[in-house]
C-alpha cells in the first residue's frame, strides 16, 4: 500500500466513507487539468465541488468529465488565449 493508498483509507475512515468508491486517478487527472488550465488554486475547490455533485447524486465519471472539458475550454488567464496571444480589448 502506497502513501496515497494510506492516506485514503484513513480519510475515508474518518468520514464513513468507503475506499472502494473512491476513484482517485479521476480526481487526480480532473485537478492537473484545472490546474494547468485555470490555475493552480482552483484544483481543490474544484475536487470538492466535484465532490459535493457527486454527494447530490451526481454519476462521479459524466460530473468529472464535464468539469474537465470546461477546464480545457477555459480562457488562459489574464486574457491571452492558448498561444499566448493577449486577447483583451481596450
Amino acid at each position: 500500500m502506497n502513501a496515497m493508498d494510506r492516506w485514503v483509507a484513513a480519510a475515508c475512515a474518518e468520514l464513513d466513507l468507503e475506499p472502494a468508491d473512491v476513484d482517485v486517478p479521476r480526481v487526480l487527472d480532473l485537478a492537473r487539468d484545472v490546474a494547468h488550465n485555470v490555475l493552480r488554486p482552483g484544483a481543490p475547490v474544484t475536487a470538492y465541488l466535484l465532490g459535493v455533485a457527486v454527494g447530490r447524486g451526481a454519476d462521479p465519471a459524466v460530473a468529472a468529465a464535464g468539469l474537465a472539458d470546461l477546464a480545457s475550454r477555459w480562457p488562459a488567464p489574464g486574457g491571452d488565449d492558448a498561444a499566448g496571444r493577449n486577447t483583451r480589448r481596450s
